[in-house]
């Protein structure tokens, strides 16, 4: 993990730290947020922190994960996020979401591509997976401005809240972002 981040033009990414418990908390109440991301419900404090403590200062530390905390490089006001689950040898799966105060603005496309690039070159990545459930439209626009190729529609492939659900999968081959 990058220890002072990704910077990303008006971006910068940086690692997650406790202080941003409360943030991920308020933005993971949107609506449209728990539409589409497998998210405990009720969504709590607790679950903010698991996800900060566990998955992405530990996941960093054990090298499974790389999550990025997307902010207003200038102002350090927090945007969004993207990470990386580290697969095979090789491959990540990426996934995102942005703060519905910043969303509109770039973040997520801008955060995406900086992510990938850095994976690719500081991680030896050769492709980058994107997964998304079928419908969810913001989604696909950032993944296709970013790069990504959709290559299929999979039948039933995601479960949310107990229900199997068809998604969009595409991928970013190392030459095409770089």
């Amino acid at each position: 993990m990058e220890r002072n981040g990704i910077k990303a033009g008006w971006l910068a990414l940086r690692p997650f730290k406790p202080a941003d418990i409360p943030w991920v908390y308020e933005v993971s109440l949107d609506p449209a947020l728990q539409h589409f991301v497998e998210l405990p419900a009720p969504y709590r404090m607790e679950d903010a922190a698991f996800f900060v403590e566990q998955l992405a200062i530990a996941g960093a530390q054990s090298g499974q994960r790389l999550e990025f905390l997307a902010e207003e490089a200038s102002t350090r006001e927090r945007l969004g996020r993207v990470g990386l689950w580290l697969g095979a040898p090789g491959t990540a799966e990426i996934g995102y979401w942005v703060d519905p105060k910043a969303r509109g603005r770039g973040v997520a496309t801008n955060a995406v591509r900086a992510v990938c690039r850095w994976a690719f070159r500081v991680h030896g990545l050769e492709l980058i997976e994107w997964r998304a459930e079928v419908g969810n439209w913001a989604s696909r626009r950032v993944a296709e401005k970013a790069g990504f190729t959709v290559e299929a529609t999979l039948r039933k492939r995601l479960l949310h809240r107990g229900i199997r659900v068809d998604a969009w999968v595409g991928s970013l081959l190392k030459g095409e972002a770089l």
